[in-house]
C-alpha cells in the first residue's frame, strides 16, 4: 500500500503562496488516513467472525448427527469403556431345538457392608446371622467392628432375603444389582448346560462365566453383547431329554448300577437329540469339585463323553463290515470259530466257553463269536483295521462341542501287534467314550458316510467322506437287525420299529491295573427303524447287576438291553418315527368267486 505523506512539500509551498494554514492540509490527511486503516480492521474482523461462525456451525452440526445416530440405534451396553466402567452382566439364553428355554439370566441382588457409615454393628451382626446361619455372627461382628471400611457379605440374594434385610434398617448394609443364571428345568440336561460362576464382579455388577458344558464352550459367544439377544439354540429336543433321563433313572436303580449314560443321534446330521449321563446335579446349585479316587464317582463326572471304556462286543460289527467292503467275505460266508485260536502266545475264548464251529459271517454277529470275528480281523490285517476305525472317529478326539469331550482321549495300544487287531476287533484293547461309538455306528446307518457329532441344530443332512459302500453298510444294518430278532438282543424287541444293535459287555478296569471278577461295562448300541435308519441309541451302564434270576446276570442282552427297548419305545413317539408293522397272512382277507 503506497502511503500518502501528512506533509506533501508542493502543497504546502502552494498554500503558503496562497497566504492558506498549511496545518489544514495535514490534518485532512491524518484523517483520511485513519479512514484507511479503521476499513482495514473492520474488513479482518468480519473475515475472522465468518471463520469462527463456520466453524460452530460444523460442530453443531457434527453433534446434531450424532444425537440423531443415537437415538435411532439400539441401547447396547460396552463390556469396558475403560477404568471403573460397569461389568457386562448381560448373556444370551439357551434354548433346544424348538425354542424352549433351558437357560437365561434372572435379576436378583448381591449383599455388601460399609461398616464405616454402620449406625449399629452389633444388631446388624446378630441380625444377619439369624437372616443367614452360614455366616459367623463372631466373625461379622469383628469384621463391623474393625478397620475394613467394605465387605462382602452374599452373592446373591433371594427376594425374601433382601427385605429381611432391608427390615434392620442399618445405612451400612447395601445391596448390589446382579444378574444371575437361572435353569428353569432344574437338572435335566445338567451335564450339557454345564454351568457358569461369577467371575470380575463390581458393586453394581458381576460378569458371569461358563465353566463348564455349553455354558463354558461358547462363553465367548453368550456373552458378546452383539449377540446377547440371539439365544444359543441347541440340538436337544427338551421332551425327550425330559423322558429319556426319566428312564434311564429307572432303568439304572432296576439293575443296581453305580451309573448310567447314553446318546440319541441322528444318523444323518450327527445332531444329538439327546444325552443323559447318571448321577447328574442342578446347574442352578452346581456342587463344588470334590477330590476322588474314582473321577467317576462325582456326579459332575460325564459318562457319555468323558468316560473312556472298553465298550466290547459292540465292535465286532466294525469288523464284519470292514471285511464286507474289502471283498473279504460275504454275509453267508463260513467262517471257523472253532477252538483253537492262538495269537501272539495268547489263547482266544467265547463267553462262557462256547463253541460255535463253523458259521457265517452274519452269524459271527448273531452269536457274538469272539474268534470269528478275530479271524476277520486276521483277514484285515492292522494296518487296514486301523484306517477304518480312525475314519469311524473311534481312535481320535471328538469334535463334539462339550468342553468336558475335549480331554477324553481314546485309548489304543502303543503297538499295534496281531494280537491287538484281534481283541481290538470285539472291543478289547481299545478303549473310547459311548459319543465315539455312536457316531461310528451313525456312519453305518446312514449308507457309509463319517458323521460329526454336534450339539447344535442342523438345518440339513451333513455329509462327510464315505468309508463304505452302501452294500456294506446296508448289510452291517441287516446283521444288527436279526442280533435283536435272533441272537444276544431278543429283549431289546420294539413291535413296528424294527430295532437292530449290538450287545458289549466289558470287564471293568481296576485303578491298579487287571480287571474286577464281577464288575463290568455293559453296552447296547442300537439302530432304529431299521428299515430306514434315522436315529442311533447307546445305552451304558456302570456295574449293573440283574438280580431277578437264580443267579446275578450282568451282560449287557440282561441289563442295558431293555433299558433301550424302554427307551425306544417311550421317545419314537416323539420323535415321529411311526412303527411299521408286518401284516399277519392269518389276517389276511380271503376271496372266493361268485357263480
Amino acid at each position: 500500500m503506497i502511503r500518502t505523506p501528512l506533509r506533501p512539500l508542493a502543497r504546502i509551498l502552494e498554500a503558503r503562496a496562497t497566504g492558506q494554514d498549511p496545518r489544514v492540509i495535514e490534518n485532512r490527511n491524518i484523517r483520511a488516513r485513519q479512514e484507511d486503516m479503521r476499513e482495514v480492521a473492520r474488513n479482518r474482523a468480519e473475515g475472522r467472525l465468518l471463520v469462527l461462525g463456520l466453524f460452530f456451525f460444523c460442530a453443531f452440526a457434527v453433534i446434531g448427527l450424532r444425537m440423531g445416530a443415537l437415538a435411532t440405534s439400539t441401547a447396547e451396553e460396552p463390556r469396558r469403556a475403560g477404568a471403573g466402567a460397569a461389568i457386562s452382566a448381560a448373556r444370551a439364553d439357551i434354548v433346544d431345538r424348538r425354542g424352549r428355554l433351558l437357560a437365561s439370566n434372572m435379576e436378583t441382588h448381591a449383599l455388601y457392608a460399609q461398616p464405616h457409615i454402620m449406625i449399629d454393628p452389633q444388631k446388624a451382626a446378630a441380625e444377619l446371622a439369624q437372616i443367614f446361619p452360614e455366616l459367623d455372627h463372631a466373625r461379622l461382628l469383628k469384621d463391623f467392628t474393625g478397620k475394613r471400611k467394605f465387605l462382602w457379605l452374599k452373592g446373591t440374594l433371594s427376594p425374601e432375603q433382601r427385605q429381611a434385610v432391608h427390615d434392620i434398617g442399618e445405612p451400612g448394609l447395601l445391596f448390589g444389582a446382579r444378574e444371575m443364571r437361572l435353569y428353569p428345568n432344574g437338572r435335566l440336561a445338567s451335564h450339557i448346560l454345564g454351568g457358569t460362576q461369577f467371575g470380575e464382579q463390581g458393586v453394581h455388577a458381576a460378569e458371569l462365566m461358563g465353566i463348564a458344558g455349553v455354558e463354558r464352550s461358547f462363553d465367548e459367544r453368550l456373552r458378546d453383547p452383539a449377540r446377547v439377544g440371539e439365544p444359543l439354540e441347541l440340538s436337544i429336543d427338551l421332551s425327550v431329554q425330559a423322558v429319556a433321563e426319566r428312564v434311564l433313572y429307572g432303568g439304572m436303580r432296576l439293575m443296581n448300577a453305580k451309573g448310567a449314560s447314553l446318546v440319541l443321534m441322528d444318523v444323518h446330521t450327527g445332531e444329538v437329540i439327546s444325552a443323559v449321563s447318571l448321577p447328574d446335579f442342578d446347574p442352578n446349585f452346581r456342587p463344588v469339585p470334590k477330590q476322588v479316587k474314582d473321577q467317576s464317582d462325582s456326579p459332575l463326572f460325564n459318562r457319555y463323553a468323558q468316560g473312556v471304556y472298553e465298550l466290547g462286543s459292540t465292535f465286532k460289527v466294525f469288523t464284519a463290515v470292514q471285511a464286507l467292503d474289502l471283498g473279504l467275505v460275504r454275509p453267508e460266508t463260513s467262517i471257523d470259530t472253532g477252538a483253537p485260536l492262538r495269537v501272539g502266545g495268547f489263547s482266544i475264548g467265547e463267553f462262557q466257553g462256547k463253541n460255535y464251529g463253523d458259521i457265517s459271517v452274519e452269524q459271527i454277529i448273531v452269536k457274538s463269536s469272539n474268534r470269528g470275528s478275530g479271524r476277520l480281523a486276521m483277514m484285515i490285517g492292522a494296518e487296514q483295521q486301523k484306517a477304518f476305525l480312525t475314519g469311524l472317529g473311534l481312535l481320535t478326539d471328538t469334535p463334539f462341542e462339550l468342553s468336558e469331550a475335549r480331554g477324553a482321549h481314546p485309548q489304543t495300544p502303543k503297538r499295534w501287534t496281531e494280537l491287538s487287531t484281534v481283541t481290538i476287533s470285539y472291543g478289547h484293547g481299545v478303549s473310547t467314550t459311548p459319543l465315539h461309538l455312536a457316531a461310528g455306528y451313525a456312519a453305518l446307518a446312514n449308507g457309509g458316510y463319517a458323521i460329526k457329532p454336534t450339539l447344535l441344530r442342523q438345518d440339513a443332512p451333513r455329509k462327510e467322506a464315505r468309508l463304505m459302500s452302501p452294500q456294506a453298510a446296508r448289510a452291517g444294518v441287516d446283521m444288527l437287525r436279526k442280533v435283536v430278532s435272533e441272537g444276544t438282543a431278543s429283549m431289546g424287541e420294539v413291535p413296528g420299529y424294527g430295532v437292530g444293535g449290538k450287545t458289549g459287555t466289558a470287564d471293568k478296569p481296576k485303578p491298579s491295573g487287571g480287571y474286577y471278577e464281577d464288575k463290568v461295562i455293559a453296552t447296547f448300541a442300537s439302530i432304529f427303524p431299521s428299515h430306514d435308519p434315522q436315529y442311533v441309541l447307546v445305552v451304558t451302564l456302570d456295574e449293573p447287576t440283574d438280580t431277578t434270576g437264580e443267579k446275578p446276570r450282568r451282560t449287557a442282552g440282561w441289563t442295558a438291553v431293555p433299558v433301550a427297548a424302554e427307551l425306544i419305545k417311550r421317545i419314537a413317539p416323539l420323535l415321529n418315527v411311526a412303527p411299521e408293522f408286518e401284516a399277519d397272512p392269518l389276517l389276511e382277507p380271503t376271496y372266493t368267486a361268485s357263480e
